[in-house]
């Protein structure tokens, strides 16, 4: 009997700022993938504020471009705030992706845009314009409590920001603490081999492949 083939997917994750990682996202929607079944084809990932009009996010539009010559069914992502950061975004990218059959899952949510059958989920439709001003009110109440707090800590004359000392990691720094895993998949090593032998996790790996593109 013939294998039934994998259902083909990629994921999409994003962080807004340098400081963040989206290493979480990624792994969790990796082992989500493995869970069931799907063979991820590509990892998308983007550090750049969703304000960003989409055609000025080069991850984004590279995924689009790559799930049209790929044939991808699915894009897994972790919330609808990492597609984009209002509802114009949101929709503008679900569109993009009803009209190429690929169907978007939010995992946070356990929400498909599209049916087994590939015809529009117009629930799932509504939802995602819901979901979309839901996380927009919640980050407004999220920035209105930050500038209380910032606007608290200064009228008692406490220190706001970064800690000294504290630095953020570059690419640079990441892939010399990395260098064994760099090294297996340039021997060719497969991405779960190199998870084994080095006691690294699926994004970190992932991370070091792509920022050496092997």
């Amino acid at each position: 009997m013939f294998e039934s083939m994998k259902t083909r997917v990629v994921i999409f994750s994003r962080v807004s700022t340098l400081a963040q990682d989206y290493q979480r996202q990624t792994d969790e929607l990796l082992e989500y993938a493995s869970k069931m079944g799907y063979s991820v084809e590509r990892i998308f990932e983007e550090k750049i504020s969703g304000a960003k009009k989409n055609e000025e996010r080069k991850e984004l539009m590279a995924m689009m471009s790559f799930i049209k010559s790929n044939q991808i069914e699915k894009v897994l992502t972790w919330e609808l705030s990492r597609i984009g950061r209002n509802a114009v975004q949101v929709l503008q990218v679900v569109e993009m992706l009803n009209e190429a059959k690929v169907s978007l899952f939010i995992k946070n949510y356990n929400l498909e845009t599209l049916n087994p059958d590939g015809t529009v989920n117009p629930l799932s439709q509504f939802m995602v314009q819901i979901l979309n001003s839901v996380n927009k009110m919640e980050r407004q109440t999220i920035v209105q409590r930050l500038q209380s707090g910032y606007k608290q800590h200064r009228a008692l004359n406490k220190p706001v920001g970064r800690k000294p000392g504290v630095q953020i990691k570059t690419d640079e720094q990441f892939l010399q603490e990395n260098k064994e895993v760099a090294k297996l998949l340039k021997q060719g090593y497969s991405v779960r081999k190199v998870m084994k032998l080095t006691d690294r996790s699926s994004g970190t790996v992932q991370k070091v492949k792509k920022l050496f593109s092997i």
